[in-house]
């Protein structure tokens, strides 16, 4: 069968995810390595997660504020352990005005130098700290519930288009609390708050739990991740949510007077999601024809395309069309208004069809002479584009009433596409046992190995370097401990003593 994409997941996921981005339009390079420019569609699905997570986060009583992109370095030399995990991949600026060199180029002023470097914002916690500081003095000052959509600036080496980008945008939430048992709850109460928008508006199921300590946020005290299968069987973090404990207010004196009169230290946390969801949605419900985009994150749910010929009855046609897109947008649908485009463009109808079908768009509706005669419109449904016999899955149903329908297909249609994926995460999910489980499973060659839930014993330090040593040398991670698994009952698979929890191991993005 010939599919729409130049190349199949099939026969190489890295070329097809690229080929997905390109034919969908949803992003393309910018001259500067590492950072993409994104194009409206994918944008546009951006806001859709902005406008749906934005709304959650304020339901749980966060205000949003925004802060500098330019943070000085002396923020960060506070706190060792973060600048540590960061100092890597910090672009910084040392000067403020560029001269000419004499040679027709431009070069730093040696007189424009700065007194002290600024860090462009690899993230916020240090300057918000700050920030704290001078807010709170009293526990009647607490807690202090902020977030921020921003963009963010990390020196990848070895970049790929919205999963590791040199800059890429999210939002980032950060909290102060009188109590450590707040501030814990915060940090699980914005992990279901990810959980749940991953998997109800995005249609991504997700394992959430705890990270092990190795890949905590540079200084944390503990890291929460919701971690979802792409179809390749890799793993993706697709958000986190740290707690801080005090370790960041002891670094830039976050205190204030407790109910007794006495000084105390604010316990805070973090917690963030960026740009690399979209690059969940497209290694999770892409195919071979492009993108499948779940109806609540669609910037256009349903589109209409008719099949203009420059002939005179067109504009009949139209405005047979025109009818159909203003009964749409009367309608509701998954607790919105229905988001609908009537695509006039003068383009060729096949080019326009393949166009949204490769742009993954829930629902496209084709009407030509025919149709228009007979009352009727062509559906096609963008999660299942094929009937059995390989041909073009499209549904001859009458105009007047099909907008009546529209909200339960578009539930439907959100519905298969999180039970497809879910399924999928369910059957490559594996136990084992002993250590040459893991060798035999992910095997040189083995083709979509999935994760593996194994049984350890939470080692720390030295213990715990040799572990991850030993699954480096099968390209493997430790992703994180699923909240409300089985007890464990057996041996750690690593050292051997007694398990205390499962943790999931797998490759990953």
């Amino acid at each position: 069968m010939k599919h729409a994409l130049p190349v199949t997941r099939e026969a190489d996921f890295a070329a097809w995810y690229q080929s997905v981005i390109t034919e969908a339009d949803m992003a393309e390079e910018s001259g500067v390595r590492g950072c993409m420019v994104i194009r409206p569609w994918g944008y546009g699905i951006w806001e859709r997660f902005q406008r749906l997570l934005d709304d959650r986060i304020k339901a749980t009583g966060h205000e949003n504020c925004y802060f500098p992109v330019f943070i000085p370095l002396s923020y960060f030399e506070q706190e060792a352990s973060h600048v540590e995990g960061f100092a890597k991949e910090m672009a910084v600026v040392t000067h403020h005005r560029l001269i000419a060199d004499g040679k027709g180029g431009l070069v730093p002023d040696p007189a424009a130098k700065l007194e002290e470097p600024l860090v462009v914002r690899p993230t916020s916690e240090t300057v918000i700290g700050h920030a704290f500081a001078r807010w709170v003095q009293s526990w009647r000052d607490l807690p202090v519930l902020i977030n921020q959509w921003a963009n963010v600036v990390r020196w990848e080496m070895r970049t790929r288009m919205f999963l590791r980008t040199a800059e890429f945008l999210w939002q980032e939430g950060h909290t102060a609390h009188a109590t450590a048992q707040e501030a814990r709850e915060e940090t699980l109460k914005m992990l279901e708050v990810y959980r749940e928008f991953a998997e109800e508006c995005v249609a991504v199921p997700v394992i959430a739990g705890e990270k092990p300590e190795n890949e905590r946020f540079p200084g944390a005290v503990g890291t929460w991740s919701i971690e979802a299968m792409m179809q390749d069987g890799k793993a993706l973090q697709a958000g986190t949510s740290h707690f801080l404990g005090t370790n960041f207010a002891k670094a830039q004196n976050i205190r204030f007077q407790n109910a007794e009169g006495q000084l105390d230290y604010a316990q805070t946390t973090s917690w963030g999601v960026s740009t690399r969801m979209i690059g969940a949605l497209i290694m999770v419900h892409g195919d071979d024809d492009g993108l499948r985009v779940p109806p609540r994150v669609a910037p256009w749910q349903v589109v209409i395309v008719p099949m203009l010929r420059d002939a005179p009855e067109d504009e009949a046609l139209v405005e047979y069309c025109r009818e159909l897109h203003q009964a749409l947008t009367r309608e509701s649908a998954l607790g919105e208004p229905v988001r609908a485009l009537l695509d006039l463009k003068p383009v060729k109808s096949t080019t326009k069809r393949w166009g949204w079908v490769k742009k993954g768009a829930p629902i496209v509706i084709e009407v030509g002479g025919r149709d228009m005669a007979a009352g009727n419109i062509s559906v096609i449904r963008r999660d299942r584009l094929y009937r059995e016999d390989g041909k073009l899955d499209s549904a001859i149903v009458a105009r007047d009433g099909f907008a009546a329908g529209v909200a339960a297909l578009l539930a439907d249609i959100q519905r298969t596409l999180f039970d497809q994926a879910k399924a999928r995460l369910d059957a490559n999910i594996t136990p084992a046992n002993d250590w040459s489980q893991v060798e035999a499973h992910f095997a040189e060659g083995a083709k979509n190995p999935g994760w593996l839930e194994v049984q350890w014993s939470r080692p720390t330090g030295a213990a715990l370097d040799a572990v991850v040593e030993r699954l480096k040398a099968l390209k493997l991670t430790l992703r994180n401990t699923p909240a409300g698994q089985a007890a464990a009952d057996g041996a750690c698979i690593f050292t051997g003593d007694a398990a205390v929890e499962r943790v999931l191991v797998g490759r990953a993005y």
